[in-house]
């Protein structure tokens, strides 16, 4: 009889292991989809990163990558030391080509339900070869209501729209 007690007991320390590691490691996200629209201007293709920031800028990770030649990166300086030292895996799985002035791309992206309503923000960084760097192009508070509205950039970007997939 003790030793069938102690298999329960290590079976059940066993599964109470098991499911509290599977359920921090699939965490519920939520799908959006995302039209980027930008300003009419001369010149090169945009590079256009999206990256989930906290309430003191510091970046969390990197949701999308719109420009497809790693060599042009650095001009985004500020997410490339980021992305640097992350060493993030699977980039080109999200991504793009970069976009045109005055056209748009659409795109979907997964965000973790847990980073929602707790200050932190959807950061839009643009960047043409040769021209200007933004690194606030647009920001947008990652909140339940912001999530399904029109933004206007200050960059590159004219607007941005984001709906809940």
């Amino acid at each position: 009889m003790k030793i069938y007690k102690s298999i329960f007991y290590v079976c059940s320390l066993f599964l109470l292991v098991a499911f509290t590691t599977v359920s921090n490691i699939t965490e519920p996200t939520k799908k959006y989809k995302c039209m980027v629209q930008l300003k009419n201007y001369e010149g090169e293709g945009a590079y256009v990163v999206v990256s989930v920031v906290d309430k003191n800028d510091q970046y969390l990770k990197t949701v999308q990558i719109l420009g497809d030649d790693k060599k042009w990166y650095a001009d985004l300086s500020t997410w490339w030391s980021f992305f640097e030292k992350a060493k993030q895996p699977n980039t080109d799985a999200i991504t793009g080509a970069t976009i045109a002035g005055g056209e748009r791309s659409i795109f979907v992206f997964q965000l973790n339900e847990k980073d929602l309503n707790k200050g932190y923000k959807l950061r839009f960084e643009t960047a043409v070869e040769q021209q200007d760097y933004h690194l606030k192009d647009l920001e947008i508070s990652l909140d339940n209501n912001n999530l399904k509205d029109k933004h206007e950039g200050t960059g590159y970007i004219r607007y941005v729209r984001i709906l809940p997939n």
